[in-house]
């Protein structure tokens, strides 16, 4: 049973890292400077990073180790979420790429928790 569970969790960190490189593919392609990096081509890690303007900077890191989403403003930590938590506020990075909405409404939408 927990050699499934590891194989599944392996899985799951690299479907969120390949999901990671396309969303910052797609931010880019949008104007917003975005970048994944992965550590070699085994895809158990990522780091990612986008600005969304006037100082706001998002950073989501996920590994086998956990998974992290830290936004910051003038280089302070607004929110740090992690695990479930930081993948739902991932998807709300997705959804404002989705459906664009005007800059100051769409920083906004991510610093709702604070």
């Amino acid at each position: 049973m927990f050699l499934r569970l590891a194989q599944q969790h392996r899985q799951f960190v690299q479907d969120l890292v390949m999901n990671l490189q396309a969303l910052a593919i797609v931010l880019e392609r949008r104007g917003y400077p975005a970048s994944c990096y992965t550590c070699g081509d085994q895809m158990n890690s990522a780091s990612f990073m986008v600005s969304l303007g006037e100082n706001h900077l998002i950073r989501f890191l996920v590994s086998d180790y956990g998974i992290t989403w830290t936004e910051m403003r003038d280089d302070r930590e607004l929110m740090k979420l992690e695990g479930a938590e930081a993948v739902n506020q991932l998807q709300e990075l997705a959804n404002i790429v989705k459906h664009p909405v005007p800059t100051s409404v769409g920083n906004k939408l991510l610093a709702k928790r604070c």
